[in-house]
């Protein structure tokens, strides 16, 4: 990497290859490469409206810079794109295209892996892509050759069109966005707000990483607009301060559906502004807000990063791992990283957390501090407050155990995120056998590298998962392909686990989820929770459905009931929305005499699963001081002593009532407490006197639970 002055002394050379790679978004492949054999057998998988975001970086050899876009198209299932639009971004002029029309062809072979050819105003662009079991496609650009060109991923996913428009973005939403500034410094964001459906995005949090430090976004104004209703194309503005200085955020975004949208920022890349993108997601907001109770269970993280190794250029850093959190407060986390081209790996490291009402959360790891927005129970945008600007995504772990025989199947890869133009990007198809005790696994793949590109390439590995001691946690070792060496895998279902590559000197995340012609297991029930487990008769708790994977299409309805409606009640039924694999559903309570045992029972996909909720009696009235007698009232200072008497309103509680005592003059003395006895109503206490020269009154003064009687004694 440069700093910006050695960027502004390239300018020139790099405005004519941006041009060139921006213009044309190409994908050239070298004459030499080995290109995919495709007939077009698959293509209907490709069918529909679709979105599209991209990150990576741009280089002419000798600097390197953000680059990213964000676009539209439809597929017509036989070869096809039609209405095409796409804005793109980057460091420098001529960079940037404003809703830039396209039209292409393309074409997927026997193995789901597809190539597409784009006409982008004249001039064409070449993507490879592999497609996934629900329809959305994982790609690559890769045209970069002699360390020149461009270089990064990202996804395509079915569109709903019946969402374009401002009216069907309403609701709670959080976000998250990372990107880099013209001086290749990283910085990220990730906050929520609300969306009103007029244009106006109320209640907006936020926090910026702003290259190493954390600040609080204190937002004066936040507004959007999907100004296509035909392409689904709109633009988001933020105004807020942070640290003190104002600050001003553009974005141009893509609707995917009413709860997912690709935004890309679209300011002018300077070393003020770095160039952001990201997704925007739909929370799922639990009845009475967020809670520590959000959090609870195995989440599985993944997050990217620029380290500073000593070389004066930014190294690739990248993170995977499992946070586990109790529902209150506590966490643990067990991770892998590979850091300045080194593994390092790290178990069960002791954390707390916090988690306010509208999800954003503050976890505290050793001498870590993160920041995370929940989208739902277990599911965050993560960053870590520190120098690498870490910044990734949490997903729940699906319930149950891991082994080899869940990480079977076909599956569609892709390395995620690239952070610099070293790193080799690629997507591809991928058998795993689920063999034990080492399972194998094989694919074809198309990588982009610095060097040139790679078409068809082998990939082959070995690999094992376990359940203990990191539930999902497991080892591959690749003998060919992206990132040869050791790897570590985690685990989120059977149909989609990460992979940290750890020999890779600069190293990305990878995805892996169900490929296209794969058969997903059905999803089931996997659990029923409720939290508090325990409630006074009256109060509510709250319950929680978990799937053994992502809903269907048009969310998945979930059959509860109670065993005992007269102490505790839930509704008939609660559904999860589509894509996602919980929800919550509220528990309602009434009085009961004694301690009653209530099994909740949820459910779905022929699967039936219970949890217990104890209901208990309201607790008797807690017990306090009624009155404070001392007989007698009068004594001889010195010769005589008087006995206090403390009454309770009724028995006192288990362990005994501690009554404090006190007296207002020497002449009578008192010890400092006296104890009622479990069960017990009072109980007495000497109150010894001293000689005086006049008669003397003393206030003696006793407290319990908040009340406070007193009785005179008088000392002769």
């Amino acid at each position: 990497m440069t700093d910006s002055a050695a960027q502004a002394a390239s300018g020139e050379k790099m405005h004519k290859v941006n041009v060139i790679l921006l213009l044309c978004f190409a994908f050239l492949f070298a004459s030499t490469v080995h290109g995919q054999t495709n007939t077009g057998v698959n293509n209907s998988e490709l069918n529909g409206n679709y979105a599209f975001t991209f990150r990576g970086s741009s280089s002419n050899g000798n600097v390197s810079s953000v680059y990213a876009a964000v676009g539209r198209f439809t597929a017509d299932g036989a070869g096809t794109l039609t209405n095409g639009e796409l804005d793109t971004n980057g460091a420098g002029a001529g960079v940037a295209l404003v809703a830039q029309t396209f039209t292409g062809t393309y074409s997927i072979g026997a193995d789901h892996r597809g190539v597409m050819n784009l006409n982008i105003g004249g001039s064409p662009a070449r993507l490879a892509f592999a497609m996934m079991a629900n329809g959305n496609a994982q790609f690559i650009k890769f045209d970069a050759s002699g360390g020149v060109g461009t270089i990064g991923s990202g996804t395509m996913e079915k569109a709903d069109a019946t969402a374009y428009s401002t009216a069907k973005i309403t609701g709670d939403y959080a976000f998250g966005a990372a990107g880099f500034d013209n001086a290749n410094n990283r910085a990220a964001i990730l906050g929520r707000f609300t969306s009103n459906g007029t244009g106006t995005l109320t209640n907006p949090v936020g926090d910026v990483n702003a290259y190493g430090t954390d600040y609080a976004m204190n937002f004066t104004a936040a507004n959007y607009t999907v100004s296509n209703p035909a392409t689904g194309r709109g633009a988001m503005h933020f105004t807020f301060t942070f640290g003190g200085a104002p600050a001003n955020l553009n974005f141009v975004f893509y609707v995917v559906n009413s709860g997912k949208l690709f935004p890309m920022e679209s300011d002018a890349v300077t070393t003020a502004t770095p160039l952001l993108n990201g997704v925007v997601l739909q929370q799922q907001i639990p009845s009475g807000g967020f809670s520590n109770a959000s959090l609870s269970g195995n989440t599985v993280i993944s997050l990217t990063g620029l380290s500073m190794c000593g070389s004066g250029s930014g190294v690739p850093k990248a993170v995977a791992g499992l946070l586990t959190t109790n529902g209150n407060g506590a966490l643990s986390l067990t991770y892998d990283e590979n850091y300045c081209r080194a593994p390092n790996s790290v178990t069960a490291a002791a954390g707390t957390y916090g988690v306010a009402g509208n999800g954003r959360a503050s976890i505290t790891i050793g001498g870590y501090s993160l920041v995370a927005y929940l989208v739902s129970l277990n599911q965050v945008f993560l960053s870590v407050s520190d120098a690498n600007v870490l910044f990734g995504f949490g997903e729940p772990q699906i319930a149950g155990s891991f082994n080899n025989s869940a990480l079977k199947g076909t599956y569609a890869g892709y390395a995620t995120n690239p952070a610099t133009f070293s790193v080799a990007a690629f997507s591809g198809e991928f058998s795993a056998d689920g063999a034990a005790p080492i399972g194998n696994i094989n694919g074809t793949e198309d990588t982009g590298a610095p060097s040139g590109p790679v078409s068809g390439a082998a990939f082959k590995a070995t690999y094992t998962v376990a359940s203990s001691p990191t539930n999902g946690k497991g080892t591959m070792t690749i003998s060919s392909g992206a990132g040869s060496g050791n790897a570590v895998i985690y685990m989120i279902s059977a149909s989609k686990f990460v992979v940290l590559p750890l020999n890779d000197p600069n190293p990305a995340i990878w995805n892996f989820e169900l490929a296209s012609g794969s058969a997903p297991a059905p999803t089931s029930l996997a659990s029923v929770s409720v939290n508090p487990a325990s409630v006074t008769g009256g109060n509510s708790s709250t319950g929680t459905v978990t799937l053994s994977g992502p809903a269907p299409s048009g969310g998945a309805q979930v059959a509860l009931s109670s065993s005992n409606t007269t102490a505790a009640r839930v509704p008939a039924s609660v559904t999860v929305a589509a894509g996602a694999t919980s929800t919550t559903f509220a528990v309602s309570t009434s009085a009961v005499a004694s301690s009653t045992s209530v099994v909740i029972s949820g459910t779905y996909g022929g699967a039936t699963k219970t949890g217990l909720l104890t209901v208990t009696p309201t607790p008797a009235p807690s017990s306090t001081l009624s009155s404070l007698t001392l007989n007698p009232s009068s004594v001889v200072g010195g010769a005589q002593f008087s006995t206090g008497t403390v009454t309770l309103s009724g028995p006192a509680p288990a362990g005994g009532a501690q009554v404090m005592l006190s007296s207002s003059n020497g002449a009578a003395s008192v010890p400092a407490s006296v104890t009622v006895p479990a069960g017990a109503s009072s109980a007495a206490f000497r109150v010894n006197t001293s000689a005086v020269l006049v008669p003397t009154s003393a206030t003696i003064s006793a407290s319990y639970n908040g009340t406070t009687r007193t009785a005179d004694l008088t000392v002769y």
